[in-house]
């Protein structure tokens, strides 16, 4: 398929640079695959769309404050680091700027010394390993020195920085939030498991390769960036124990349905483990894992937006999103939320 298959035009005003003010106040559009039917709710209803037996997946990874802001030593020429990926302890994978100031052996500062940063190598795409230096825990000095990164379209700034946050995130690791999860509140998540509805943990720490554009013209030809899974003995029992008697496994947030289908058999039974994924879904994909997917409205030729055309079908989704921007239905990270099952 093309790249242009996955355009569509969206107005910049409609791109949401806040939260709404309860978490599941946001609007719901609800498409049924099989009857190609689209319903306009409000999240708290999701309830209504979940039945005993279902299984939730949430992936429970927290984002840290993986944005560096600081200077070079010697020169005091500004720099920025962005965490990536910890490769050990104290090394880690970075994406920087400006790339000219940070050769090999360069050192930088970050919030008055308590921070300190040594590249170490060059590596494919221009990012930096670098080693860094510090007193104490280093999650403790990130909290003191490091910014939560927004994504790149969110221009207004966070007043509550826990609204980028899931209720249920605790696996510290990712440089940008699993956004479909923003939606639930713990009251709504209690009421949906007292409907006997199970719920799944799942963790993949995200990282800024989500907000990537694809560049080829053909997408097959697109190689995604890797990204740390983790399925747990207990989570899978939980999902396998759906798959057998006939339940639903949906998933919340795309980065559910990678882990899912990438631990999967084709049975649609998942394994425990942990590792890196690049799994790339676009149509004609076969998913083996989910039943349901509830995720955010996706940009433009993202590969967000081909897996969930891969799920509920190009034609389908385009029509969705046609009507969600009629309807002023407000996109991305902060935006408002759909089900597909």
């Amino acid at each position: 398929m093309k790249l242009k298959d996955f355009w569509y035009p969206l107005p910049s005003e409609l791109i949401a640079q806040h939260p709404t003010e309860r978490r599941d106040q946001s609007r719901l559009i609800v498409l049924d695959r099989k009857e190609k039917s689209i319903t306009h709710r409000t999240f708290r209803d999701i309830q209504e769309y979940l039945v005993k037996g279902d299984c939730l997946v949430i992936n429970n990874t927290r984002v840290i404050p993986a944005r560096l802001l600081g200077e070079k030593e010697g020169t005091g020429g500004k720099i920025e680091f962005v965490l990536l990926k910890r490769l050990e302890n104290d090394t880690w994978e970075v994406i920087l700027k400006p790339g000219r100031r940070a050769r090999v052996g360069s050192r930088f500062v970050f919030g008055d010394g308590r921070l300190r940063a040594e590249i170490l190598k060059i590596v494919d795409g221009g990012n930096r390993i670098v080693r860094f230096f510090y007193d104490g825990v280093f999650e403790e000095v990130l909290d003191q020195v490091g910014i939560v990164p927004l994504p790149p379209y969110i221009t207004e700034e966070l007043e509550d920085k826990e609204r980028y946050q899931t209720v249920y995130s605790r696996i510290n690791g990712s440089a940008a939030a699993p956004t479909a999860g923003l939606h639930f509140t713990e009251e709504l998540l209690e009421q949906i498991k007292a409907k006997g509805v199970e719920v799944a943990e799942v963790t993949l720490h995200v990282g800024l390769g989500t907000f990537r554009p694809v560049k080829v013209e053909n997408i097959e030809e697109h190689h995604m960036h890797k990204e740390y899974y983790s399925i747990s003995e207990q989570a899978c029992e939980t999902i396998n124990r759906a798959r057998k008697s006939g339940n639903r496994v949906i998933a919340v947030g795309t980065t559910s349905v990678r882990v899912l289908e990438t631990a999967a058999d084709d049975s649609g039974f998942v394994r425990p483990g942990q590792g890196e994924t690049d799994i790339f879904i676009y149509p004609g994909y076969r998913f083996k894992a989910i039943d349901g997917l509830i995720t955010n409205f996706h940009l433009p030729e993202s590969t967000l937006i081909m897996l969930v055309c891969a799920f509920a079908g190009r034609d389908f989704i385009m029509e969705a999103y046609k009507e969600a921007i009629d309807r002023r239905y407000r996109f991305f990270s902060f935006g408002d939320a759909m089900f597909i099952y």
